[in-house]
């Protein structure tokens, strides 16, 4: 679907048309004729499409080509579309940004910041107020006696940072340690709290922000029982092999978005809308923490597999061992750019 200029957009889109024409002069033939742009299902595609189609509108004006929102039922449909060239750039999150970095050939150009200049979210287990459940010791030392709500296993904050600091690193498997489990996006998983489907839910601080602003009521009927180490927020992706030109125009709206031009308003108020102050410029780099999560995960998995011999522990552990230093060397060579 074709999305259409909201009205008081034309004059942010006019003018950042016009600062941009030294790279709208030079687009030409290999210009795609439109592109797609997808964006992970955090929530309902209602509530996503309501925040991000002005965004994308404004990017239509601005870059010179249709842009099409692409909104799926789970992040793996994401990262096919991405795949296949179905997408061309994508909101991810930092765990579906690694699926898509390294096997949808992506590349990281932007990042989210949050409203109130976070740099990051956190992710949190939920339970209702009215929980027997005060702690995650409560939770962990109760085995056999409540139901969980599980992020889409390509969520960071719904599924690997919880999968790693909660289940991993106390040596329980989640689909033993509760009566039921079901997997959700982080909205799915909320009202399932709410509504005392599943007694404790994965979440994430600016999911919960989202939901406090549309049913404050509701959002008093939960309480966070864990909270993670900061996460860094959302990237955004682009194919390594869109055209260079393109690519340019892109960045140079996204990084100007509510900061420069005379719509800036209009931009800020998108931004509000989307719970964002505007975009920085980030690369793959912002995914070594999380990369080295996975890592350490999948160690504890070997580690503890009853089916591998002592040789086969060995060696598959010494290779993560020897990843997990080169990403250390990469993180040290970061630096200060990852806060």
């Amino acid at each position: 679907m074709m999305l259409s200029r909201p009205l008081r957009a034309a004059g942010f889109a006019g003018i950042a048309a016009m600062a941009l024409a030294p790279c709208l002069a030079r687009a030409g033939a290999d210009d795609p004729q439109a592109l797609n742009f997808g964006v992970i299902s955090t929530e309902s595609s209602i509530n996503l499409k309501a925040a991000w189609e002005p965004l994308l509108a404004d990017m239509a004006q601005a870059v010179g080509v249709k842009v099409h929102g692409f909104y799926a039922s789970d992040y793996a449909a994401v990262i096919e579309a991405m795949h296949f060239n179905k997408v061309q750039i994508a909101h991810f999150g930092n765990a579906s940004a690694i699926q898509a970095v390294d096997r949808a050939d992506g590349e990281i150009f932007a990042q989210s910041v949050a409203a109130d200049g976070n740099p990051g979210y956190w992710s949190l287990l939920i339970v209702r107020q009215d929980s027997p459940i005060r702690s995650l010791d409560d939770l962990l030392a109760s085995p056999g006696k409540y139901s969980f709500g599980n992020g889409d296993p390509n969520s960071t904050s719904g599924f690997l940072i919880p999968g790693y600091y909660v289940w991993a690193r106390h040596d329980i498997d989640p689909r033993k340690h509760f009566t039921r489990m079901i997997i959700a996006n982080h909205e799915t998983n909320l009202l399932a709290v709410v509504n005392r489907e599943v007694d404790v839910a994965t979440n994430n601080t600016e999911s919960l922000a989202r939901f406090a602003a549309r049913s404050p009521d509701k959002a008093k009927l939960v309480r966070a029982i864990w909270r993670s180490p900061l996460i860094p927020l959302d990237p955004i992706v682009w194919r390594k092999d869109l055209p260079a030109a393109v690519k340019q125009r892109v960045k140079a709206f996204l990084l100007s978005y509510g900061v420069s031009g005379p719509d800036t308003e209009h931009a800020k108020a998108v931004l509000v809308a989307l719970r964002r102050a505007p975009f920085r410029a980030s690369s793959d780099d912002q995914l070594l923490p999380l990369r080295q999560v996975a890592l350490y995960r999948d160690k504890l998995k070997i580690q503890d597999d009853a089916d591998l011999s002592a040789e086969d522990k060995a060696k598959r552990t010494a290779e993560i061992d020897a990843k997990l230093a080169a990403l250390s060397r990469a993180l040290d060579a970061a630096g200060a750019k990852l806060n």
